[in-house]
């Protein structure tokens, strides 16, 4: 499973969730989860994979579809 920011929110999910934080005095995050089934990769595959992760400051995920 792999998860990721929801970023196709509607104008009521956006009201919903400001009325929660603003009831719970905190920061809420919304995300949606998509079934997947993580790629075999070498050595060499991660090396790439982890330089990427450093250069951009984001995790890349290598996935089979």
């Amino acid at each position: 499973m792999l998860c990721s920011l929801s970023t196709k929110l509607g104008d009521t999910e956006l009201a919903e969730i400001g009325a929660l934080e603003e009831e719970l005095g905190v920061t809420m995050l919304a995300f949606n989860c998509h079934p997947v089934d993580p790629a075999p990769v070498d050595d060499r595959q991660l090396t790439s994979i982890k330089d990427l992760e450093g250069k951009l400051g984001v995790s890349p995920v290598a996935v089979i579809h």
